[in-house]
C-alpha cells in the first residue's frame, strides 16, 4: 500500500481536504477494487468525495441519485420505446419477418443506458457515485448488491453484459435507513464527521483565498458553535462557504464591524422556520462576540 499522506495531498490538489483515515480508505478503494460506503450527516461533504476522486484519477463522474421507488428503468437501462414503435411501423410496410424486426429493435442501438449500465460499459474506469443509498428501498439495494458483486448486468433481450472496466464506486448514506449487512460486507467503510475547526478553516481558505485570516476564523467558529444548537437542519460545509462568501460582500474584516448586516446574512445558514426561531438575536450577538 502507498503513502496515505501522498494521497491526502492529491485530494487537496483536487480541492478536497481529507483526514488520513479517509485518504487511506480511498487508496484502498483503488487498490482492492472494492466500493466505499461513506456514512455521515447531511452536509459533511460525502458527495464531494466522489467528485474529488474523479479529479484525482482524471476521469469522469457518473452519479446515481437514489430515492424511494428507484427501479431498474431509472438506474440501469430501458428501451427507447418511441423509436422502436416507429421502426415497427416502418417495417410493417416492408413485409419483413417478425423475428428479424424483433432482433433489430432489441439491439444496443435502441438501448438507453442509465448510470449503472453506463458505468460498467465505459472503456476506462470512471467514478460511480451512488448517492444516498439509504433513500432507495431494500429491493433495489439487493439488486445493487448483485451488480457490485459481479460487475455485470443481465438484459433478457441481449444477455449478460460484463464490465468493460471496473468503476471506482462510492456509496453515500445519511443514515435514514439501516443498510443491509450484505451490502456493508461488500464495501469498505468510513464514517465522515462534521469537520473540526482546523479542517473547516482550511476548507474555507481553499475555496475563498481572498478571505482574511481573522474573518475566516470567526466565520468557522460561529458556524461550529451554531451546530451545538438543537436545529432541525444543522448547517453543513456548503452553508459555511455560502455564508463566508456573503460576508465577504460586506467588505468587513471582522464580524463585529457590522453585526446587524451579519444577522441578515444568516439566511445562508438557517434553512427552516423552526431553526430561525430557535436562534434568537441575542444568541447571534453572543456567537459573534465569542467568535473572536
Amino acid at each position: 500500500m502507498g503513502d496515505a499522506i501522498e494521497f491526502q495531498k492529491r485530494l487537496a490538489e483536487a480541492g478536497y481536504i481529507a483526514e488520513p483515515g479517509l485518504a487511506s480508505a480511498l487508496e484502498l478503494l483503488q487498490i482492492l477494487g472494492r466500493p466505499l460506503l461513506v456514512e455521515g450527516d447531511a452536509g459533511v461533504g460525502k458527495t464531494e468525495i466522489a467528485k474529488a476522486l474523479a479529479r484525482v484519477f482524471d476521469t469522469h463522474l457518473i452519479r446515481l441519485q437514489c430515492y424511494e421507488g428507484l427501479d431498474a428503468s431509472s438506474a440501469v437501462y430501458e428501451w427507447d420505446y418511441q423509436r422502436q414503435l416507429l421502426v415497427i411501423k416502418i417495417r410493417e410496410t416492408e413485409d419483413l419477418p417478425a423475428e428479424q424486426t424483433e432482433r433489430h429493435i432489441f439491439s444496443e442501438s435502441y438501448l438507453l443506458k442509465r448510470p449503472l449500465l453506463r458505468a460498467i460499459t465505459e472503456p476506462d474506469p470512471c467514478v460511480l457515485l451512488i448517492d444516498e443509498i439509504d433513500r432507495a428501498d431494500e429491493e433495489f439495494e439487493a439488486y445493487l448488491l448483485e451488480v457490485l458483486s459481479d460487475f455485470q448486468i443481465s438484459i433478457p433481450e441481449l444477455g449478460t453484459i460484463q464490465a468493460s472496466s471496473r468503476p471506482y464506486v462510492v456509496l453515500t448514506s445519511n443514515g435514514t435507513r439501516e443498510i443491509s449487512d450484505a451490502l456493508r460486507r461488500r464495501c469498505l467503510y468510513y464514517y465522515l464527521e462534521y469537520p473540526e475547526f482546523d479542517k473547516e478553516l482550511r476548507i474555507v481558505k481553499m475555496h475563498l483565498p481572498n478571505i482574511g485570516n481573522q474573518l475566516a476564523r470567526q466565520v468557522v467558529a460561529f458556524v461550529q458553535s451554531l451546530r451545538g444548537f438543537d436545529l432541525r437542519k444543522t448547517p453543513g460545509i456548503a452553508e459555511t462557504l455560502d455564508w463566508a462568501t456573503a460576508v465577504l460582500q460586506l467588505d468587513v474584516d471582522d464580524l463585529n464591524d457590522d453585526p446587524a448586516a451579519i444577522k441578515r446574512l444568516l439566511v445562508c445558514v438557517l434553512k427552516t422556520r423552526e431553526d430561525c426561531a430557535t436562534v434568537s438575536d441575542l444568541d447571534v450577538e453572543r456567537l459573534i462576540a465569542s467568535s473572536g
